[in-house]
């Protein structure tokens, strides 16, 4: 049994990651891009917080800054994380997203290459070739068997939508195994609150489609603080506000209760996205310690999530109103 790991050891990768926050893309530097004359001028402001140039009018060249962005801040932790296995729960979404996009461009007969996100445990160019040639051992964890099947419903069925939700299982259970296996109870807890978050929405989309219980058990997933049973009761009952009153999820069960209703879907969503993320910036509060790398990894996926959104919407001449709406919290 390897040596257990103290807060302590944290101690000067928490100090190197304070001094790295400064610059996190802030809600003040969001606004700066969306209020920019031009799309390059709004990528100047990414430069200034150690992006590479990219042309503000190339997607690929924004996916390529975002890539070596991604791939530094991953080498970081890598590099002083007294547990890299923290940083592993981060990537194993990336392996889950790849295999997603291999199963739906082999059945449209594309290349999905491009789409791939080199960013998982896995090489994306290696777990294309294993899924390609069927040897879907070769794929990490959970997922060897996940995609297997997968690929068997997609194939049988020409269903997506199904094979997807066979991979999104397997993906959450994977992560919540990974984030136990670390022993940071302050992971597990944001891993099962990003459950929560996932089977609320979950819910709100099958009762606005207004399916019923069946379709509502398939699509939820195990592992989330709030059992599934209980969501299942809350949502045919009617009182999803009475269930996640006392949560970080509670404003976000409120916008659902009027997106069933016919209400902002956009609204809802991102309230779900944010209530995530005030789980996580709770972990400001802590001076050092795996909380802290934990928070910088959910900060940096929310800045690049919020920088595609920005830079694609900026190339796009989507107004600034309309961008605004569609982002996320920041975490700083």
């Amino acid at each position: 049994m390897g040596k257990k790991i103290r807060d302590t050891d944290y101690l000067f990768l928490s100090t190197r990651l304070r001094a790295l926050e400064r610059n996190v893309l802030t809600s003040a530097r969001m606004e700066r891009m969306i209020d920019a004359p031009t799309a390059a001028d709004a990528a100047k402001v990414l430069s200034e917080i150690g992006y590479s140039d990219f042309s503000p009018s190339s997607d690929s060249e924004l996916n390529e800054a975002l890539r070596v962005e991604r791939e530094k801040v991953f080498e970081e932790l890598y590099r002083f994380a007294p547990d890299r296995s923290v940083v592993d729960v981060f990537k194993v979404k990336y392996d889950y997203h790849n295999a997603k996009t291999v199963l739906k461009a082999r059945a449209m007969g594309l290349d999905g290459r491009r789409l791939l996100v080199d960013a998982g445990r896995m090489e994306a160019e290696r777990l294309l070739e294993a899924m390609e040639e069927g040897n879907y051992a070769a794929l990490p964890g959970e997922m060897a068997a996940a995609a297997r099947e997968a690929a068997e419903v997609l194939s049988a069925t020409g269903d997506p939508q199904r094979s997807d939700f066979i991979l999104d299982r397997a993906y959450y259970a994977e992560m919540l195994r990974c984030a136990e296996d670390t022993g940071s109870a302050f992971l597990v807890r944001y891993v099962r609150a990003t459950i929560d978050a996932a089977n609320l929405r979950s819910t709100v989309r099958t009762l606005r489609m207004k399916k019923g219980g069946d379709f509502l058990r398939k699509v939820l997933f195990e592992g989330g603080a709030i059992p599934t049973d209980r969501v299942m009761a809350a949502a045919l009952n009617g009182n999803l506000e009475e269930l996640y009153r006392t949560g970080e999820l509670k404003a976000a069960a409120e916008l659902g209760t009027a997106a069933i209703a016919g209400g902002s879907l956009t609204a809802f969503e991102k309230a779900c996205d944010d209530a995530v993320t005030s789980f996580a910036a709770s972990a400001k509060r802590v001076p050092f310690g795996v909380e802290v790398a934990i928070g910088y990894l959910v900060a940096k996926e929310i800045e690049f999530t919020a920088v595609r959104i920005i830079m694609s919407s900026r190339m796009a001449g989507i107004d600034g109103e309309t961008i605004r709406e569609r982002l996320r919290e920041s975490y700083v």
